[in-house]
């Protein structure tokens, strides 16, 4: 493989407070609902079949719900692959030359707190070890990895607070030798109460590329 989410006052008393109660629980399943709420399009990869099932090789380059972005000879090597982490599938991320981009743009409330999660794994062994890959969020650098030596697919969970309505997720990948593998990539929003992860807590603005 090397190249390869009264009673009227009472009555009234009673139904207001009742409303009340309703209200208080509406809200709350609201926000829990919300908390469970999947906001990432296609996060496991599944919403687009292999050309050829039976052919590992026969990958298929759409992405539903996703944007390419790079050199074309590296955003070729972004496809369908039925190497997964759960389901049938997964996506390869082969570009070698440069650096290649995966993104989706997905709807969040300002100064709301969410939790990214996703799986990713590596075919690269040293001594041909030559990779990276970096994690942008609101058009921010979040996370970068190098040079990741062979792996299953591994969980990786970054904490955010949304600055606008719209928030970027995306995903730069290069692997020189063989391939890097993305799979179940998710966001929802989390209580204010969630920890952070890998020291920081980033807050999204723009720039910083």
């Amino acid at each position: 493989m090397k190249f390869t989410k009264k009673l009227s006052i009472i009555v009234c008393s009673l139904t207001t407070a009742f409303l009340h109660t309703a209200v208080i629980t509406n809200t709350y399943k609201s926000a829990a609902q919300a908390e469970r709420q999947e906001l990432i399009i296609n996060g496991g990869f599944e919403y687009d079949s292999l050309v050829d099932p039976n052919n590992p090789e026969t990958t298929n380059p759409n992405v539903t719900g996703w944007v390419k972005s790079g050199n074309p000879i590296d955003i070729s090597g972004i496809k369908i692959d039925n190497f997964p982490n759960t389901g049938k599938q997964g996506l390869s991320l082969g570009g070698f030359s440069a650096i290649s981009y995966i993104s989706q743009t997905i709807s969040t409330f300002p100064g709301q707190r969410y939790k990214l999660t996703y799986y990713l794994a590596s075919t690269e062994e040293a001594p041909d070890l030559n990779n990276k890959f970096k994690v942008f969020i609101g058009g921010k650098k979040v996370y970068l990895q190098k040079d990741t030596p062979y792996q299953a697919y591994t969980q990786y969970t970054l904490n955010f607070r949304a600055k606008g309505r719209s928030t970027e997720i995306k995903f730069g990948s290069q692997a020189k030798y063989a391939f890097l593998y993305l799979d179940d990539v998710s966001v929802k929003a989390t209580p204010e109460h969630q920890g952070k992860n890998y020291g920081h807590d980033p807050v999204i603005d723009d720039g910083d590329k």
